[in-house]
Order: structure tokens, then sequence, then C-alpha cells
């Protein structure tokens, strides 16, 4: 039998019960079969970018699997970028926050927590952890999968098109941020994991 280990990493103050983290785990769980199983990983991240991957890093050491492909939206990007970078495996990535630290340094201080309203403690020295993560140039674009909104809120769809040059890209003429439209790319996703 073959294992895929598949990481799923929510965005900013999100978490596992995020309806993007929902609809694709419910949906990897069904491709498992006699003979392929998946593998599903998707933790609460925490405030500190360095604490949540040695966290994420020694669920992967610890597992065993035959692939290892990552899922990342926004903040949960970035990371997959790092994670896809030193495992060399396939990655999905959502809306990234491709410079994590820039667009993040302006949130530094006590927040909430979208799904549970607990308090969310981002400090400045969290932004340091995340230029320690920063990942300059992916090194095989061939490996990685961008789903870009044009309608992102928040971020710049531009500058995800261009830092994953020559990867799969799904670029979309609307949707937002948090792509409301998710369920209909989820086929494309769920291609891409299996290829």
């Amino acid at each position: 039998m073959t294992t895929t280990l598949i990481v799923y990493l929510h965005g900013f103050r999100s978490s596992p019960r995020s309806s993007k983290a929902i609809i694709t785990g419910d949906a990897i769980q069904k491709m498992s079969s006699g003979e392929y199983h998946f593998e599903w990983y998707c933790p609460q991240l925490l405030a500190s970018p360095k604490a949540s991957m040695q966290m994420v890093e020694k669920h992967i050491q610890e597992s065993k699997y035959d692939q290892l492909i990552v899922l990342g939206s926004s903040l949960g990007g970035y990371y997959a970028n790092y994670l896809a970078e030193k495992y060399s495996c396939k990655a999905v990535i959502l809306n990234p926050a491709v410079r994590a630290p820039r667009e993040l340094a302006a949130h530094v201080g006590m927040l909430t927590s979208y799904d549970t309203n607990e308090p969310y403690d981002f400090r400045p020295e969290h932004i340091n952890e995340l230029t320690a993560l920063q990942v300059e140039r992916i090194s095989n674009p061939t490996r990685y999968f961008l789903i870009a909104a044009k309608g992102d809120e928040l971020l710049d769809w531009r500058e995800m098109v261009d830092f994953y040059r020559g990867a799969q890209q799904l670029v979309l003429e609307g949707s937002d941020h948090g792509i409301a439209d998710y369920p209909e790319h989820l086929p494309q996703i769920l291609k891409f994991i299996s290829e």
C-alpha cells in the first residue's frame, strides 16, 4: 500500500475548522482506497512561526509515508513554500502571502483568532521568525500548483503569479482572499495531488 501524507496549513489567525480545510480534508479522505492511503494532517498552528514549523516537522519526521504533499492558504502558503523546499515535495498554494514578514508587520499585537475569538498574541519576534523561513525563489516550479484570485482583497495576485512563474497556475478572475468559490476548484487540486 502506498501512503501519501497530506499536510494542510491554514492561514493567519485561522484554524483547522476553516471551510477550505474541512472541505479539502473530507475530499482527501474519500480518495483513500485499498492500495492508496492518504493521511490527513491539519494542525492548529501557533502564533509563533518557529514553534508552528517545529510542530509540523516533528509530525512529518515521525510519520511513515511514501509521498509528502503540503497545502497552504495565505500564511499557510508561505509555510508550505518553506516545507516544500526543505522536503522537495509537491505543494498546493492558495492565495499565498509570498512575503509574509512584510504583509504581517502591521498586525503585531494582541489579536483574536477568527473561529474561536481566543486571544492571539502576535509578537515582534514572530516577524523575525517569519523572515527566517522566507523562500526567495522556488527551486522546482513543476512541484507547485498556485491558485490566485484577482479579487483577493488582502494580497496582490500579481506578486503570487510572478513568484510561482513556471508552476501550474489557476488565476481566478474574481473570487476573494478566502476563495469563496473554492469547491469549484477542488477537483483540480485533487488531480494535482494524485498525479
